[in-house]
């Protein structure tokens, strides 16, 4: 007999296949037992029935717990009320292997019981549709960009310098001298821009911040374009046409497992081009009258981010921050205060999903710029170069994959995106 993965069931009705997988559920009566089984691929309803199989195999179902492996081999019949539609009538099955006292039962668990087990926890229903949603998020990310012209070319993951400011950085010895792990891949993505045209980067990043937030990881995962003869408004009008096309190709392609996430779509249907535009400034007006706690020239916190986008039906840009809030590589606004850097904000609270901006092509105000925040010169010699020979105007942003996926699937927790979640508290499994 065939082994067939669930998903593929439809295509063999009527006839005998092998199913490999998980016993996700049984529901047991006198005279019919129903075996509910996962292969990664979907779940399957498979029906013993008492008259029809011999009383050892009947029985021997009793041997059969939550989680044990299994091959299982039966006749696919057409059935409306079952998962997916069909189910397996059962001639035969073999434990592959026992599972003795599973650890995560229907009950409810505290979220500190099933961090510490993490690696069963992604079997259940919800955890296994976010990391669907995951995987179809990042290829369609990869897919708008490799199909708009742009290239995909690694970034270091060590560098002996800083993208987003010495206080987050997790150092290392490096065969004699310091290394760090990444924050972002953008300082080398804008070196590839310069022989490519337009590139972006994708891989996990670093951030050494004690932070207990629902919002941050210490590890996680940015996709990061870089276009070379962009401005902030082209880089803005590339954002918001990704983000849409993201957002609407996952809404399409992961219904079922949106369905499963209890999500209520309607406000992500909204999520198409273009997206309102506001000015830091004006931002700043908004927060002074709605939040008591703001001050302005500071950077935003959460509630700040909730009380700007809340005003909006899709997510919302804030360009041109104050100077000091930002990294040493923003150009500056007319305003020499300002520079040119854009947050995109999403809805439903979620805050900003998409940092990037137009970088500094003056070479003398970059260096400004790296004296000003303190930073080593030597360790940006080749990021000067840049400047140094056939500078351009260019642009580009960073958007993080844990914070959109969390997003798209109304997930409260930023833990729950990523399969195993580094924070300050979480370092194993």
């Amino acid at each position: 007999m065939k082994w067939v993965y669930i998903k593929d069931l439809k295509g063999y009705l009527g006839q005998d296949v092998v199913v490999k997988g998980w016993v996700y559920n049984l529901r047991v009566s006198k005279n019919i037992k129903f075996i509910i089984v996962r292969d990664g691929t979907g779940l399957l309803q498979s029906v013993v029935v008492k008259a029809e199989v011999s009383e050892e195999l009947f029985n021997s179902i009793e041997d059969l717990t939550q989680e044990a492996s299994l091959e299982i081999h039966g006749t696919v019949k057409d059935c409306e009320r079952a998962p997916g539609g069909v189910e397996l009538a059962v001639k035969g099955f073999k434990i592959v292997g026992k599972s003795i006292d599973y650890p995560i039962t229907p009950k409810e668990h505290g979220t500190p019981f099933l961090m510490e087990n993490r690696h069963l926890w992604l079997r259940s229903k919800k955890q296994h549709a976010i990391m669907r949603v995951r995987a179809r998020t990042i290829k369609a990310m990869r897919d708008y960009l490799d199909s708009n012209g742009f290239l995909g070319l690694e970034s270091p993951i060590l560098s002996a310098s800083s993208c987003e400011g010495t206080s987050t950085l997790f150092a290392c010895e490096y065969f004699g001298e310091m290394a760090y792990l990444s924050q972002s891949g953008q300082l080398y993505a804008e070196a590839t821009a310069m022989a490519h045209g337009k590139v972006y980067t994708f891989g996990p990043t670093f951030r050494a911040e004690k932070s207990k937030t629902r919002r941050h990881l210490t590890e996680f995962w940015m996709l990061e374009p870089e276009m070379a003869y962009y401005d902030l408004d082209m880089n803005m009008d590339l954002i918001e046409n990704f983000v849409s096309y993201v957002v609407q190709t996952v809404l399409k392609e992961c219904k079922e497992d949106l369905i499963v996430l209890e999500r209520d779509t309607s406000s992500l249907e909204r999520v198409k081009a273009p997206f309102p535009r506001i000015s830091y400034s004006e931002a700043a007006d908004i927060l002074e009258k709605e939040c008591p706690d703001f001050i302005r020239g500071e950077d935003f916190g959460a509630a700040h981010e909730t009380a700007i986008s809340q005003r909006y039906d899709r997510p919302v840009f804030v360009y041109d921050f104050p100077k000091v809030i930002k990294g040493f590589y923003f150009k500056e606004s007319k305003d020499p205060n300002f520079v040119r850097g854009c947050d995109l904000l999403a809805p439903e609270g979620f805050g900003e999903i998409v940092g990037g901006g137009q970088r500094e092509d003056d070479v003398n105000k970059l260096l400004e710029g790296i004296e000003h925040h303190g930073l080593n010169q030597d360790d940006y010699k080749w990021y000067l170069d840049l400047r140094r020979y056939g500078t351009v105007p260019h642009s580009g942003f960073g958007i993080g994959v844990e914070r959109t996926v969390g997003w798209i699937c109304g997930v409260h927790h930023i833990r729950e995106t990523i399969p195993f979640p580094r924070t300050i508290n979480n370092l194993r499994p």
